[in-house]
């Protein structure tokens, strides 16, 4: 299980352990979760998709001076 961190703000429904709904960031569903909502996308919806989570890392990067070796 994914430790829910809400960091993209791209939010979609699934359905917890408890069989509640609840909203969950797309880097927090599990990796099923996340395929099955992929497979449906097409080219420029993967590609937003793709953007926004680039934006994600780049702001979490600016805001604590993380740069990769």
């Amino acid at each position: 299980m994914k430790t829910k961190r809400n960091l993209s703000g791209i939010y979609f429904r699934s359905k917890n352990k408890d069989g509640k709904w609840d909203n969950v960031c797309f880097e927090d569903l599990s990796d099923e979760e996340q395929d099955r909502i992929m497979i449906n996308y097409n080219k420029d919806t993967l590609m937003r998709l793709a953007g926004q989570l680039a934006n994600t890392i780049n702001r979490l990067a600016e805001q604590f001076d993380i740069m990769a070796d």
